[in-house]
């Protein structure tokens, strides 16, 4: 047997309501038991269990982000497998979701078998997300039944948007037999040609086509409708990085009016506005791009009032080549799977007062509960033994040039975060560790 005493830490487990000082045993990939201090000191010398001391630490289920990009197969010069989640265990992720938008598009039960290959040299677990539709070109959908056999968590066409309505209506009532939800990312692209920032004064100063918040909203408002429209069908539908306000009031009125919809919000949404483009920075180039001050303050009030069911990062890496470029030819994305935790922390818990134990909610429980990942985001006995332990008191400042990703794309370099990740462990092995065990 294989095993951890995790002991004299500050348990937090919002699934299990637990938030107080607990020790964990961990064996042979689950948690083995959860006990008040001191009690689980003999199981542990009888089974020589390896011994973490997290005395003034918080231990939590491992971290989850329901949207990454790692890149392969074919892009491997941005970032791998391997490379992506070595920076998602830095940042104290246990379980990453990878985006089908690789060469070739992740449509098929092979590419989705080969994503989770042990040979892909994964620090943590890799849950592949199918294309909705062949090549993600929105015109035939794929086989919904046999990309979940072969481990597809749920189906998109991401950063091309399904816009046709019949296709789109097609995807959710067979997503909705098969299971799975469909992830949109919500882009009106017939309003977004040539744009390559937020719509607005600033872009017009600037010189720059501007995306207008109606081309996210629009498409969440028609999504809804045709959730609504399902003819008895129970879909889900999850709206990927939400940014502005009105497609969140969108979202808030479906889900009163009891519509399966949920959705999530990155941290460079509800930290950052469109004066970081400042003088084209590249590093402040995504999309959904960043935008005014009152849609960042939105998706803020979204996460504290819990209209937002998880915080997501979009890790997108990029060459570096490829960032220094003109600012409308540069692609979009940044890199965030180390700086999610570091982030919230000092702005949702530290800034607004948020308790602890929501923003793991937000960034493990409810984002595992979303994709339905059994046995994640939670330390119940007999859960994955997905263990992040950092000391949420500790300030640190984030240099991108170390990261372990392999794209330093990130405009974040050199800020100062708010907890560090001390372990990760991941189905019982340590998958970082910047602290020594005892």
């Amino acid at each position: 047997m294989s095993s951890t005493l995790i002991r004299g830490g500050r348990l937090v487990d919002p699934a299990s309501g637990i938030d107080a000082e607990r020790d964990l045993l961990l064996r042979d990939g689950r948690v083995a038991a959860v006990e008040a201090p001191g009690k689980l000191k003999t199981a542990a010398k009888q089974e020589a269990a390896e011994v973490i001391d997290a005395t003034g630490l918080v231990v939590a289920p491992g971290l989850v982000d329901i949207h990454v990009h790692l890149r392969e197969p074919g892009q491997g010069y941005k970032e791998t497998i391997a490379t992506g989640t070595a920076a998602a265990a830095a940042g104290g992720f246990t379980s990453v979701c990878a985006m089908p938008n690789t060469i070739p598009v992740n449509d098929s039960p092979e590419t989705t078998r080969w994503m989770q290959s042990p040979e892909r040299g994964a620090k943590i677990r890799v849950f592949p997300i199918a294309a909705a539709t062949r090549g993600s070109m929105g015109e035939k959908l794929t086989e919904y039944g046999s990309l979940k056999a072969a481990g597809a968590v749920a189906v998109t066409d991401d950063g091309k948007p399904i816009l046709g309505e019949a296709i789109m209506h097609q995807a959710l009532t067979v997503a909705s037999r098969a299971g799975l939800p469909v992830i949109q990312h919500a882009e009106d692209t017939r309003l977004t040609g040539g744009c390559s920032m937020n719509a607005g004064a600033l872009a017009f100063r600037m010189g720059l086509r501007g995306m207008p918040v109606e081309a996210e909203s629009s498409l969440v408002e028609r999504d809804l409708r045709l959730l609504a429209n399902l003819n008895g069908a129970r879909g889900h539908l999850h709206v990927a990085h939400l940014s502005t306000a009105a497609a969140l009031e969108a979202v808030r009125k479906a889900r009163r009016n009891g519509l399966h919809v949920t959705c999530e919000v990155a941290p460079h949404h509800f930290l950052l506005t469109e004066q970081e483009v400042g003088n084209y920075n590249t590093n402040a180039k995504m999309n959904p791009p960043l935008r005014a001050p009152a849609d960042r303050d939105a998706m803020l009030q979204g996460i504290l009032d819990g209209v937002v069911d998880c915080i997501a990062t979009d890790h997108a890496p990029h060459a570096a080549h490829e960032k220094e470029q003109e600012f409308e030819r540069a692609p979009n994305g940044i890199t965030g799977l180390e700086t999610a935790l570091g982030l919230s922390l000092q702005l949702l818990h530290k800034a607004n007062r948020l308790p602890i134990g929501r923003v793991i909610n937000l960034l493990s429980t409810q984002p595992a509960a979303v994709l339905a990942l059994k046995g994640r985001g939670t330390l119940a006995v007999g859960a994955f033994a997905d263990v992040v332990i950092f000391d949420a008191r500790k300030e640190w400042v984030f240099h991108a040039a170390l990261s372990k990703s392999k794209s330093k794309n990130t405009p974040f370099d050199g800020w100062t975060m708010l907890g560090e990740v001390r372990w990760t462990i991941s189905e019982g092995r340590i998958a970082y560790q910047s602290g020594p065990a005892t």
